[in-house]
């Protein structure tokens, strides 16, 4: 399970356009609050379908839904290369948002699930720090590639082998799983023939989660804190804009981006033996990550981009600790569903990070905005004690340790 569930992450992100996409749109004629514009447009419609779909991934199978992520992921791109202008551009945005709000919550849903058929949920962390290292080792090779292929084809060639990347993904969702081994009291894995309409099932499915958050106190407050910390990680789409900004040429941006992902590496790759980090220790790291954001994208260059790398990647390491505790408070059926909330309330969270660039780009320089994200992840660092104190340990059932039941 964990090599497959590995190698369809790390394919999706093994995508060039990732590290020049923001340069494409600007070479097209666009402004910074244009492309902030596309930015929202992408979290609209990532939190618009964020929820539905994640009742939709309780009520059916699951890799349908990541199938389905990975034709529209495709869809996108190539509207980009079909249609290169700020509207074919929005409308690739939607889709791409709607791709990722179809596989936000599935994926997590299903590798935890069958980890916990196999008495493994405990592995959970490790593993999905293992999949996430492998999505940022991939994203760093990917941006690496995209200043060659550029040279070589202009974003010609990076959009259609991205086009062809994601094509390859979605052959290897039928590697995963066909279906969640648990079976649930409230069974919505049935057939439709045992347990009503498939609308029936996914009315359930969806009062079932959003149920679980407002009634549980532990799960809302896991809820909130990942999606505090994981809308941060929105900054990363004005990296390659900040690069060309302190002077770096098209080929050559990709390589400062690449700095930062080897951050998220770093930080993904360690989140094992971190997702136990205390509410007070989580603050700690969230503030040496707002200074080195700040610092480097003043000092800018490569010690610059060091610096946010550094910062950037524990931004994510700390996000990631956060999803894993969120997941272990579940003890409902609708595991996609919650973990879906989490998801839209980030994208809010990040649209008035998109939205605060572009109004603030009329009178700010690139490097002054993403400096001044330090504030906010401050804000939240003093909050982090709080919200992640009731949410630190696995609870427990009376009888035995929380787990989905397995059949048979």
């Amino acid at each position: 399970m964990t090599a497959r569930a590995v190698a369809y992450s790390a394919t999706r992100e093994l995508v060039p356009l990732y590290g020049v996409y923001g340069l494409l749109f600007e070479d097209n004629g666009l402004s910074t609050a244009q492309i902030s514009s596309l930015f929202a447009v992408w979290s609209i419609s990532a939190f618009v379908t964020e929820v539905p779909s994640g009742a939709w991934a309780d009520t059916v199978p699951r890799r349908t839904l990541l199938f389905g992520s990975a034709a529209l992921l495709t869809a996108s791109f190539s509207l980009w290369m079909l249609v290169p202008s700020y509207w074919g551009f929005a409308a690739g945005f939607a889709l791409w948002g709607l791709a990722e709000s179809m596989k936000s919550g599935t994926f997590e849903a299903l590798l935890y699930e069958e980890l916990a058929a196999l008495g493994a949920q405990s592995r959970y962390a490790t593993v999905q720090g293992y999949v996430n290292s492998a999505e940022v080792t991939c994203v760093f090779l990917a941006t690496l590639s995209a200043g060659p292929l550029y040279v070589l084809g202009g974003y010609t060639l990076v959009g259609w082998v991205s086009i062809a990347i994601t094509v390859a993904d979605g052959l290897l969702v039928f590697t995963l799983p066909a279906a969640p081994r648990k079976v649930r009291v409230d069974r919505t894995d049935a057939a439709p023939d045992d347990d009503g309409t498939f609308v029936a099932r996914y009315v359930r499915a969806l009062r079932d989660g959003t149920g679980e958050i407002r009634t549980d106190r532990i799960v809302r407050r896991a809820v909130l804190l990942t999606a505090v910390l994981m809308s941060f990680l929105a900054l990363e789409e004005y990296f390659a804009l900040l690069a060309r900004d302190g002077g770096a040429s098209t080929a050559q941006a990709p390589l400062l981006v690449a700095i930062t992902v080897v951050g998220q590496v770093v930080g993904a790759a360690v989140a094992g033996r971190t997702a136990g980090m205390s509410g007070r220790v989580m603050a700690v790291v969230l503030c040496a990550a707002a200074a080195l954001i700040a610092v480097g994208a003043l000092a800018g260059g490569v010690a610059g981009f060091v610096a946010i790398g550094i910062g950037y990647g524990a931004l994510h390491n700390t996000g990631i600790a956060a999803e894993v505790r969120m997941q272990d408070a579940m003890s409902g059926s609708a595991r996609a569903t919650v973990t879906s909330v989490a998801g839209l309330t980030s994208e809010v969270a990040a649209l008035a990070l998109f939205a605060g660039f572009a109004v603030g780009s009329a009178w700010l320089s690139l490097s002054i905005l993403v400096a001044a994200v330090a504030v906010p992840v401050l804000s939240a660092a003093v909050a982090v004690p709080v919200l992640s104190a009731a949410v630190a340990a696995p609870r427990m059932l009376p009888s035995s340790p929380r787990s989905p039941r397995v059949a048979g």
